[in-house]
């Protein structure tokens, strides 16, 4: 096992998960974090057994079971409430051994930070390139003017925009547009309508639109909406404007998008790296989560593949002293499984976001079709990911 100097780029999801590893492995780790404070943003997000089990790995176990996990149903209906698809967590459980839990983003954010104790956290550094070499150095701007660093791992860890990526490959075109942009809001609990949290985790299905009900651990009820517009498009959109676009939709989505704070509504143009890298490593520099593979939130596995990455990069970390074979494993391991579900997930966001009405019509009978026990078959590839059994020895807080 090599340990030395390591720098991570991002305190996200996979970056902090990345650094909490390296920590434990005896690792200096610095993490560079553009923002200039950790606030609570952001919305929902749903961790499906996967995930779980990564966590799990990297000892934030005890920490995700003090949060409620998802319950009742799952499933797809169209506008007018009929269910083309429906689905018990209970039965998730029992195929994939883990529950799936629904929390807000910033308590999952909150842990990890927690996690991540061990490791120098800078924040407002913004990296602005990299330069490869036997000790690469990675460059950025504070609020104090620009500077650098070296270190024997870099681990670009920086998001859809990554800096790092478009310094290891600049020839790259860079990100797709998906064709659709979602509108995500937050329900205070005391202002969830009665009953709304009964309902389970749900997408509905129109023509060129979705929107998805995501009761959270802490009695808040998360709601995201899609819509099929072209790029750069309804940047100035109000609530009202989105809540228009549902209108005459099955309860409880007007009395959700009712009872939303305002303040709390995000827009994001949905954006895929495509077309996929052709690697993730280079050297001494390795690329983890979106920074390598963003792709589109249709199946709900950009956050749960973050934190693969972030167990398979330690597992191959601790294995073996050599660095640059280190990463060179984790791209031969990751690159293939990562890039297939990003297919997955555009298939299915292209599908649920037809607008064709005879293909819609078709689209939801084929899906009423299909037996849940099919689907969840279908998806053991995907959720039935196990991590390596030996994991290290963990310290310091998780919570």
């Amino acid at each position: 096992m090599a340990a030395g100097k390591a720098i991570v780029v991002g305190a996200g999801i996979a970056g902090l998960a990345v650094a909490r590893g390296l920590v434990a492995l005896g690792w200096d780790v610095t993490v560079y974090e553009q923002a200039s404070s950790f606030a609570p943003v952001g919305a929902g997000i749903t961790l499906a057994p996967n995930a779980v089990r990564a966590l799990d790995w990297f000892g934030f176990g005890q920490a995700l079971r003090a949060k409620s996990m998802a319950h009742g149903e799952a499933g797809i209906r169209t506008s007018s409430g009929r269910w083309l698809l429906q689905a018990e967590f209970a039965a998730l459980q029992r195929r994939f051994g883990v529950p799936t839990f629904a929390l807000h983003r910033a308590d999952l954010h909150q842990m990890l930070v927690n996690g991540a104790s061990g490791a120098a956290i800078r924040i407002g550094h913004q990296a602005t390139g990299i330069k490869n070499g036997d000790r690469p150095v990675v460059t950025f701007e504070t609020p104090d003017g620009p500077g650098e660093n070296d270190a024997d791992l870099v681990v670009g860890a920086d998001g859809i925009n990554s800096r790092i990526r478009a310094g290891l490959f600049p020839g790259h075109p860079g990100l797709s547009y998906a064709g659709y942009v979602t509108w995500r809001g937050v329900v205070p609990a005391h202002a969830v309508p009665p009953g709304v949290r009964d309902v389970g985790v749900t997408e509905t299905w129109g023509r060129g639109k979705r929107f998805g009900i995501v009761p959270l651990g802490d009695g808040q009820l998360y709601w995201f909406a899609t819509v099929s517009v072209p790029a750069r498009s309804h940047e100035r959109d109000t609530l009202s404007d989105v809540a228009g676009r549902y209108r005459g939709w099955h309860q409880p989505i007007p009395a959700l998008l009712a009872a939303t704070p305002p303040e709390t509504l995000l827009r994001h143009a949905i954006y895929e790296v495509k077309p996929p890298l052709l690697r993730y490593d280079h050297g001494r520099i390795v690329l983890v989560g979106d920074a390598a593979h963003a792709f589109t939130p249709d199946i709900g596995q950009g956050g749960c593949q973050a934190l693969e990455d972030a167990v398979a990069l330690i597992q191959n970390l601790s294995s073996t002293a050599d660095v640059d074979r280190a990463v060179a494993h984790f791209d031969h391991v990751r690159r293939r499984r990562t890039q297939h579900i990003a297919r997955t997930s555009a298939l299915w966001g292209d599908i649920a976001e037809w607008r064709n009405p005879v293909a819609a019509g078709v689209r939801n009978t084929l899906v009423r079709l299909v037996p849940p026990s099919l689907f969840l078959r279908a998806s053991a590839v995907t959720l039935g990911w196990q991590p390596p059994a030996n994991a290290p020895r963990w310290e310091g807080p998780a919570a």
